[in-house]
Parts: structure tokens; C-alpha cells; sequence
């Protein structure tokens, strides 16, 4: 399930660093100015800023990148839609399917649906247009709701690694479906949660008007000014929270708990009961699956978070010879883009080939 989409201007071509991205939830490389170059920072002694050296070459995205992006936005549009919508109508048809970690994987859907159904349209004409119509409302409402849907899947992600390892550490006690309550507290506060963890978004991104080849236009993107001082900081250490908390916190919580369910198994397997085989069955089923989504979801999310890091610590604009990873990391972001944008419609396509009784409502759905 991804966080504030900005575009670097109205161009895809810059001069001295910087990238556009309109596709998914996390920020994009820093903008650069009107002329293709990032806004130098200030010396703190009232004069001049100092320039950063230009290019040699021109660093550049090639307009094959706004058409490849534009495909795979609207390929998962039209999967995410489907599958997402399938997937909720089945959780909700059938009553057997209505237990503690379906219902996680259809908040999971829900908040994926969300971002494909309102973001991905204005997303795709964002990279295709030169211009941002749409006000400032607009402006913080899509980084918003891509953060929150982002949010949504990881908590959901940990939530679900810890009702496994629940459920196996206590299976004795448990015969039938787990009280719903306990999994609706849940995903109230996994909702609340991510939205309160995606208002800085809100408050960061802004229309800003910016010129470029002698015409004004108007940018969505992350405010390179700050009001205060928490929002200073939240725009410097941005990268580093959004991998650490919406990326490292999700497998580190998976590892733990399900090398926690793992030693529970084998320290009870000798005392099981050969009745309840079948019982540990769709429970080592349910285990399977929900690794399985933590693994697409790291396959789809590592290179993005590789791209903004690996800027984070070796990119340097004041660098002469810095366009080659320049333009390497262009790429790798653009790549990254495209990869976080599928985990919004493969869950539905994994559950179908990992999960015998998904695959099984799948086909009684089609």
C-alpha cells in the first residue's frame, strides 16, 4: 500500500539535479529551480547564495518514462480496481471468510482501492501535464491520502504478523473464529494512525508557482520553505523516517513474531492432537499468506527506498561530477516509482496463488 507525489516542474529535462514524479506515495528528488537547478542555500551571512556548478551534459528523463509510468498507472488502476473491489466483495459475501486476518486484509484492500480509485487519475495527468489545476486543496489531499494508504498497509502488515503469532500461541485455547472485536479496535486505530501520521503532508506540499523557459507555472510539490521548526525537520529527516517507519518497521515485526510463531510450533508439535491437524493446517495457510504479503511488499518498495537513501548519502549538488549518479538515480527512482505503484493491486493477485480458499472465491466470483 506510498506518500506525496511532487513534479520537479514542467519539464522532465534539468540541469544541475532534481527529478518530477507524479506516480506514487513517496516524495520524489529534491526540485530544481525554474532554470533547472536546485535552489542554492543560503550562507547565513546575507549575501548571495552560491550556485551549484552545472552539468557538462544535461541530466534528463526521456518522455519514454512519462509513457511507461502512465501504462503501469493505469494497468494498476484497472487491476487494483478489480481485484481490491473482488476481494472486499468476497470477505463481505461469504460468512466463513469474515474471520481476524481477512478482515486486516480487507482494510488492507480498502485503503489500497482509496488510493488507486482518487490518486492514480490526477497522478497520471500530473506527469502527462505542464500545469497543476486542480488548487491547493487538491495539492495536500493526494500526498495525504497516498501516506495514509501507505500507513494502512503497514500497520496492517504488523497487525497481521502479530494475530499469527497470537493464534498459534494460544490455539489450544481457541477452537473457532477469534472475537471480532478485538480485530475492529484494531483496525480503528491502524486507520487512525495513519492518518494522523500523514497530516505533516498536508501542511508540507503546497502549489508553488515557478518559471521556466519564460512561461509561469503552477507546481505541486514539498515546499522548499517551512513555517516552523517541526516541519524544518520533518523535510530534512523525510527520507530517513518514511524508510525507516513505512519500510524496516513492517519486516523487522514479520521476522520477530514469525521466528516467535516458529519456536511456539515446534516447542507444541509433539503434544498436538491428531484432530485438530487440519485446524493447524488453515493456520499454517493463513501464516504462509501473510508472509507472503510482507514479501511482495518489500520486493515492491525496496527500490524506491534504495533510490531516495542511496541520494540521501552520496549525492552531493556542489559535486562537478555528480550527473552520472545523477542520472542513475533518476532512473532507479523512476524504476522504484513503478514497482511501489504494482504493490497496490498484486495483493489480490498473490492471495489468489498463495491461499487455496482465496483462489477457491476467486473463482466462484469470475
Amino acid at each position: 500500500a506510498g506518500l506525496g507525489a511532487r513534479r520537479a516542474g514542467p519539464g522532465t529535462r534539468c540541469r544541475g539535479g532534481g527529478s518530477g514524479d507524479a506516480a506514487r506515495r513517496l516524495s520524489p528528488l529534491p526540485s530544481p529551480s525554474p532554470h533547472g537547478r536546485h535552489p542554492p542555500p543560503g550562507n547565513g551571512s546575507g549575501s548571495a547564495p552560491r550556485p551549484p556548478p552545472l552539468c557538462r551534459q544535461q541530466t534528463e528523463i526521456t518522455g519514454s518514462f512519462k509513457y511507461i509510468n502512465t501504462a503501469v498507472s493505469c494497468l494498476v488502476f484497472v487491476v487494483g480496481v478489480v481485484g481490491n473491489s473482488a476481494l472486499l466483495r468476497i470477505i463481505y459475501k461469504n460468512k466463513y471468510m469474515r474471520n481476524g486476518p481477512n478482515i486486516l486484509i480487507a482494510s488492507l484492500a480498502l485503503g489500497d482501492l482509496l488510493h488507486i480509485a482518487i490518486d492514480i487519475p490526477i497522478n497520471v495527468y500530473k506527469l502527462l501535464a505542464e500545469d497543476w489545476p486542480f488548487g491547493v486543496e487538491v495539492c495536500k489531499l493526494v500526498p495525504f491520502i497516498q501516506k495514509a494508504s501507505v500507513g494502512i498497509t503497514v500497520l496492517s502488515l504488523c497487525a497481521l504478523s502479530i494475530d499469527r503469532y497470537r493464534a498459534v500461541a494460544s490455539w489450544s485455547r481457541i477452537q473457532g473464529i477469534r472475537v471480532p472485536l478485538c480485530t475492529v479496535v484494531e483496525i480503528i486505530l491502524i486507520w487512525v494512525g495513519s492518518i494522523v501520521l500523514a497530516i505533516p503532508e498536508t501542511i508540507a506540499f503546497d502549489v508553488v508557482p515557478m518559471e521556466y523557459r519564460d512561461r509561469l507555472y503552477s507546481v505541486c510539490l514539498l515546499h522548499p520553505i517551512q513555517k516552523t521548526r517541526f516541519m524544518e525537520i520533518y523535510k530534512s529527516a523525510k527520507d530517513w523516517w518514511l524508510f525507516s517507519f513505512y519500510f524496516c518497521m513492517p519486516l523487522a515485526c514479520t521476522a520477530v513474531f514469525y521466528s516467535l510463531m516458529t519456536c511456539e510450533m515446534l516447542r507444541k508439535k509433539s503434544g498436538m492432537q491428531i484432530a485438530l491437524n487440519d485446524h493447524l493446517k488453515q493456520r499454517r495457510e493463513v501464516a504462509k499468506t501473510v508472509f507472503c504479503l510482507v514479501l511482495v511488499f518489500a520486493l515492491c518498495w525496496m527500490p524506491l527506498h534504495l533510490s531516495r537513501i542511496l541520494k540521501k548519502m552520496l549525492y552531493n549538488e556542489y559535486d562537478p561530477n555528480r550527473c552520472e549518479l545523477l542520472s542513475f538515480l533518476l532512473v532507479l527512482d523512476y524504476i522504484g516509482i513503478n514497482m511501489a505503484s504494482l504493490n497496490s493491486c498484486i495483493n489480490p493477485i498473490a492471495l489468489y496463488f498463495v491461499s487455496k480458499r482465496f483462489k477457491n472465491c476467486f473463482q466462484v466470483a469470475a
